[in-house]
């Protein structure tokens, strides 16, 4: 067997990562940051996401006690996943607001934030250094997403978090993994990428259509705080042209119970993800 067969025949493990939707209020409700990934990147180049990335062998051996406003254990309580333990949940925490830092330069944390001294320094000795606290305790779990078994891309498991852009913060793109930052309402966004304005992947696109449904930050944070984050695993149905993309609760997804509001099909067409019944469809549950 080559490896082309059985890279088909057995699936890569999803590597554990963690995303940061970072939000902000705007007149029109709210908006959430969107960095445009580097063209010549091998995973989602020249797509708008979320701040994010694989989780790090140090982020599970930060000093809790010293670097974390919440303890561990209540962190693994509020992801809600019983399988996995204490120090995998508190990581999962730690690379989403790290992986902010490094891609966007917001960082939520207690203390004086580091200045660009600090650049070349690992995470957690830039913490050290600095006395900061990680702000664990403002972000939300929001969603679960696991890449496809037959998905042609590399394979993650990765925790979304919703939080609030601190105070004073300003977010930047980083010029290397990252090209282009914006702050985007979701709704519009949603509209730029249907009309061929920007490129999106489906987490991102489904992701956007359910904050589209919040009138504010504090509605986000509050729909996150009453709900077990669901877990979204796609099923990919056909081949070539005729390929689609079901979500839990359709008739054909091996999970019939709905994890999350709008589309429960896209039709995947090239790079692009469309509900078949057009762009209202992202907001009919």
């Amino acid at each position: 067997m080559n490896d082309a067969t059985a890279r088909l025949s057995f699936p890569a493990i999803p590597q554990p990562a963690a995303t940061l939707i970072l939000l902000r209020d705007a007149d029109h409700g709210p908006e959430v940051l969107m960095l445009k990934r580097h063209g010549l990147s091998d995973v989602l180049g020249g797509v708008f996401v979320f701040p994010g990335g694989k989780v790090d062998a140090d982020d599970a051996h930060l000093d809790a006690v010293a670097h974390l406003d919440a303890s561990p254990a209540t962190l693994h309580e509020r992801l809600g996943e019983p399988a996995i333990d204490i120090p995998t949940a508190a990581a999962l925490y730690v690379a989403a607001l790290r992986e902010a830092f490094e891609e966007s330069g917001v960082l939520l944390a207690h203390g004086e934030a580091p200045g660009t001294g600090a650049t070349g320094m690992t995470f957690n000795a830039l913490l050290a250094a600095s006395g900061l606290r990680l702000a664990v305790d403002a972000i939300v779990p929001w969603s679960r997403w696991i890449t496809p078994e037959r998905s042609a891309q590399k394979r993650f498991d990765t925790r979304f978090f919703v939080a609030r852009l601190p105070e004073h913060g300003v977010a930047s793109h980083d010029g290397h993994e990252t090209t282009e930052a914006a702050w985007l309402d979701p709704r519009a966004a949603l509209r730029t990428y249907w009309d061929g304005g920007m490129k999106l992947a489906p987490p991102q696109i489904m992701t956007l259509a359910a904050l589209a449904r919040h009138g504010s930050v504090d509605a986000v944070l509050g729909a996150a705080r009453g709900r077990r984050p669901p877990m979204v695993q796609p099923h990919i149905l056909g081949d070539g042209a005729s390929r689609v993309m079901c979500y839990p609760g359709d008739a054909s997804h091996p999970l019939q119970q709905r994890a999350m509001p709008g589309p429960l099909r896209l039709l995947v067409r090239g790079e692009r993800f469309e509900p078949r019944e057009g762009f209202d469809a992202f907001f009919v549950d």
